[in-house]
């Protein structure tokens, strides 16, 4: 019964089986046929047709879509736990990438061609740190399985270093650590940080350095331009370079934590989970550890270096090689000294003969060559000796030039100028910074040079070598001033001080403490000196703003404004009149620092006819009315204003003479006398309340009036009434009548 019953499902499971395999072989069938036209497709060229250029464009590494996938692929390594060949591989591209950036360091001619570098820190310090993490996770979980569980790369490179030894090799492993940190790494970071510092203090002069070569002829526009450009990238290359250094150090710190766990963590888990004996967990996972840790310290010392280099290369022209055998072997006789140096060495007893013998052959070979052959230079190009000649004199023309700012000297106040960072030039950077912020224009720089024709003790301070101050301060000792106007009651040599004229006395520094007590002043030499140069300054700035500094201004505009610069100059007015309209300004000190703003005012003025100084000048103080009032606001939140009395006010409109723009004041002595002398009763009886009053008069008598108190009261200012902004609080004080 059994057996006839399972007869027929037998069959039908056979005929089943038969259809199956039937249509297996049709299927495979067609597979075979279609691989066969696609072969054939691919035979006749049609891979052409495949969308390669799409698919390169996209995963190359040189694109934005390449450089995105690996940013995150590093990105991801820090996540995704890797297979062993897949970390070797990681490990082997960061060692030859480590290898190539310090090839391409070496190689360089200027650091401008490697402005990728501060990029390429980022990524291969990301990369290193992620390979770490990834080799961690390897240690910690399969560590116990044999020296082979971080992949070959690791076991081959904690193998070469301990040599059999855990002891030596972790002790050799710590000194590496040490050297890349507290060395390389180190040393690479406080030279960018330097370069970075010098480099942008001496951005302003070598602007003004293509200024004027550009003003003399000496380069073109297009000249002037591409050097601005390069000089704006070596900026920012440096910048970057000084925060890149940073992820060099953080780099060697997270190596040394990194290793650090990785020890205690591996020992931990060796003996604790794994319950291995102490000996073999700290070999194992020591092995394993100080392989992690060479495998990434070796890039890190290496990008480091590579990084030194670069920050360095800046002074020198040529490739690293070029620069150092140009200059090592450039000299016979440093080499010669060299050479019987180390023959001497060889003499000595219980040192090694053959080796200072073959340095001291090589050595006196190559003093010998240059020698024999002194115009040949050492990268081999022959030179002619009268063209490298240094002449013995400087050039005649050299003395046609002009300092525009100079501070002079005696051999007394030498020591304030003594050190990289003395008190004195640190002032006065700190001076031409505030005045570059307060009054929109950058002066030029001052040269400190030292007189021995001065008393000791005594400074000059010149205008294009035109004596325009002078003074006289004591080294070691204090200047103290009393806020009432008279000299302090202090023991000490009085005297005067000589930017506002105040009676002050010279004390000793032990004294200090009691002239604050007494509410007084008290100043180093250098900052009297420094406050002296500055209120020097503040009065000449129009005298400083030359032709060269206010096409600098110009061009030193945002991209968006020179549109505007370009329609007004020349075409409606030149740029001495814009130099003047500036000077006009800044000798009222008025700040020009909202330059754009005063350049519409000033294409205002020329559209609505005025073509004369005066007149342009007054429409931008109109334009500029919110920046003056603000700039004389006094304490009390108002501007203390001194007005003219009718009788004045009709006095003054009377004896003006002629028509429009050219209106003059032709006053008689005698009125004018009169009016001079209740003009500074007004200013000594406000001088006693502290008030710094501002003289308003109609828009008419500004100019004439601001002639005047320019003679009695220089640091006054005077203002029209329409120069008032309408939302500024004002207050009367004073009226003359």
């Amino acid at each position: 019964m059994n057996t006839a019953e399972g007869t027929p499902a037998r069959k039908s499971a056979g005929n089943k089986l038969v259809a199956q395999s039937a249509a297996a072989r049709q299927k495979l069938a067609d597979a075979s046929r279609e691989f066969g036209r696609s072969a054939g497709l691919l035979r006749n060229g049609g891979w052409r047709d495949l969308p390669w250029k799409t698919v390169g464009k996209t995963l190359i590494p040189g694109t934005d879509v390449g450089l995105a996938l690996g940013v995150l692929l590093l990105l991801s390594i820090l996540i995704i736990p890797l297979p062993t060949f897949v970390l070797d591989l990681g490990l082997s591209v960061s060692i030859t990438a480590s290898v190539l950036i310090l090839m391409v360091a070496l190689f360089l001619e200027r650091p401008l061609d490697f402005t990728s570098f501060p990029t390429l820190l980022l990524l291969t310090t990301l990369l290193r740190l992620s390979l770490e993490i990834a080799t961690t996770r390897l240690i910690l979980s399969h560590g116990s399985e044999g020296v082979y569980a971080a992949g070959h790369v690791v076991a081959a490179f904690g193998g070469f270093l301990m040599g059999g030894d855990v002891v030596i090799g972790g002790i050799v492993f710590c000194i590496l650590l040490v050297v890349n940190f507290m060395v390389i790494t180190k040393g690479s970071g406080r030279i960018a940080e330097v370069a970075a510092r010098f480099f942008l203090d001496s951005m302003p002069g070598k602007q003004m350095a293509i200024d004027a070569d550009l003003s003399s002829g000496a380069i073109n526009d297009r000249a002037a331009r591409q050097k601005r450009k390069e000089l704006e990238e070596e900026s920012a290359f440096y910048g970057a370079m000084d925060g890149a250094a940073k992820f060099v150090r953080g780099d060697a710190i997270a190596g040394i934590i990194i290793t650090a766990i990785n020890i205690v963590g591996g020992l931990a888990i060796g003996v604790l989970r794994y319950e291995m004996p102490l000996s073999e967990a700290a070999s194992t996972f020591t092995t394993l550890t100080v392989g992690d840790g060479l495998v990434s310290q070796i890039p890190a010392l290496l990008v480091s270096t590579a990084a030194g280099i670069v920050v360095t290369k800046g002074g020198t022209d040529g490739s690293a090689d070029v620069t150092l055998v140009r200059q090592l072997a450039g000299n016979p006789k440093p080499m010669a000294m060299a050479a019987v140096l180390s023959a001497c060495f060889a003499l000595l007893p219980g040192l090694p003969a053959l080796p200072f013998l073959a340095i001291a052959a090589v050595a006196g070979t190559g003093a010998w060559m240059r020698r024999n052959d002194p115009t040949k230079d050492a990268d081999g190009d022959v030179t002619e000796v009268a063209a490298t000649q240094q002449p013995t004199t400087a050039p005649i023309s050299d003395v046609l030039k002009l300092d525009l700012l100079r501070l002079e000297l005696g051999f007394g106040l030498l020591p304030l100028t003594a050190g990289e960072n003395s008190q004195l030039t640190e002032q006065i950077k700190a001076l031409r910074r505030t005045i570059a912020t307060e009054m929109g224009f950058v002066t030029p720089p001052i040269r400190i040079q030292d007189n021995i024709l001065l008393p000791p003790e005594r400074y000059v301070i010149k205008l294009k070598e035109i004596e325009i101050g002078t003074g006289e301060v004591k080294p070691g000792r204090l200047m103290a001033m009393s806020p009432a106007g008279t000299a302090p009651p202090l023991p000490g040599e009085k005297t005067t001080e000589p930017a506002f004229g105040l009676p002050a006395v010279w004390i000793d520094t032990a004294m200090k403490n009691t002239a604050i007590a007494l509410k007084c002043t008290v100043v180093d030499p250098a900052s009297v000196m420094v406050t002296h140069l500055s209120e020097l300054v503040r009065q000449n700035l129009p005298d400083l703003l030359t032709y060269v500094a206010t096409q600098s201004l110009l061009d030193d505009l945002p991209r968006e404004q020179q549109k505007l610069v370009n329609d007004l100059v020349p075409s409606q007015v030149t740029l001495s009149t814009i130099q003047r309209v500036l000077q006009s300004l800044l000798a009222e000190r008025v700040s020009i620092r909202d330059l754009p703003t005063i350049l519409e005012s000033i294409q205002e003025a020329s559209g609505l006819g005025m073509r004369t100084v005066p007149a342009i000048s007054s429409h931008v103080r109109v334009r500029l009315a919110r920046q003056i009032c603000n700039a004389l606001m006094g304490p009390g939140g108002y501007i203390p204003m001194i007005t003219l009395s009718p009788d004045w006010e009709s006095e003054f409109l009377t004896h003006l003479t002629g028509q429009g723009e050219e209106r003059r004041l032709a006053m008689p002595p005698t009125i004018l006398n009169r009016f001079v002398t209740s003009l500074r009763e007004v200013f000594n009886s406000l001088a006693n309340n502290g008030e710094v009053p501002v003289v308003v008069v109609s828009a008419p008598l500004r100019e004439s009036m601001r002639s005047i108190v320019e003679r009695v009261r220089p640091a006054v200012s005077v203002l029209a009434q329409t120069e008032i902004y309408p939302r500024a609080k004002i207050k009367t004080i004073a009226t003359i009548a």
